[in-house]
């Protein structure tokens, strides 16, 4: 295929994509048809199906791309020679979440929801589930060895905890909005002991 039409194709994918995603946001995965996707879009149902053969294949791209939006971060904050300390993760982190929470990651917990009950979309979110978690292990260990946390403190306990907040933390940011990334990064650090500098 010549680059021009891989490249407007990949144009097209994401036109289709940003507009499932509107929808999902203001209608909710249920309440939003393959028209409103199509009246979104601009395209007819023939060029959208021409990508994606559903809506929950739509679905299953959103779900699959997401941890792509957040890996460039992850990478950047583990290659950082001394670590960050914990407290300044979390804060970087909470301010990119809050940052997609209106685009890419709107329809993040309808998601999550949705994969306690479908098990085509399960498996793609825990995939992503495990990998935030393993980044935040990852953080919590080279906490303990630079003397941050205590040194029989288990990472995997830290990360569990870490990786639950961050998910509480989107919750909170769109439905009450009143944690900023500096209140929750001085929360963590005023706990002391997983947080200390």
């Amino acid at each position: 295929m010549p680059k021009v039409s891989e490249e407007h194709a990949a144009a097209r994918r994401e036109q289709i994509l940003a507009a499932a995603q509107a929808c999902f946001a203001r209608k909710g995965f249920h309440a939003t048809s393959m028209n409103d996707i199509f009246a979104e879009a601009g395209l007819s149902a023939g060029a959208v199906y021409s990508y994606f053969k559903s809506k929950d294949e739509i679905i299953a791209t959103m779900t699959s791309r997401a941890i792509l939006l957040l890996a460039p971060f992850f990478d950047s904050v583990l290659a950082e020679d001394p670590p960050v300390p914990l407290h300044e993760v979390m804060r970087r982190f909470a301010a990119l979440v809050q940052e997609l929470s209106d685009g890419p990651m709107s329809v993040a917990p309808q998601v999550w929801s949705a994969a306690t009950y479908d098990p085509e979309l399960a498996p793609l979110v825990v995939a992503n589930m495990r990998q935030a978690r393993a980044f935040w292990t990852e953080v919590a260990s080279r906490e303990r060895k630079a003397g941050r946390l205590a040194p029989d403190a288990d990472p995997e306990a830290v990360g569990a905890v870490l990786f639950t907040m961050v998910a509480g933390h989107l919750v909170d940011h769109k439905l009450l909005g009143d944690i900023s990334p500096e209140l929750l990064a001085r929360g963590l650090r005023d706990l002391g002991g997983a947080a200390r500098d």
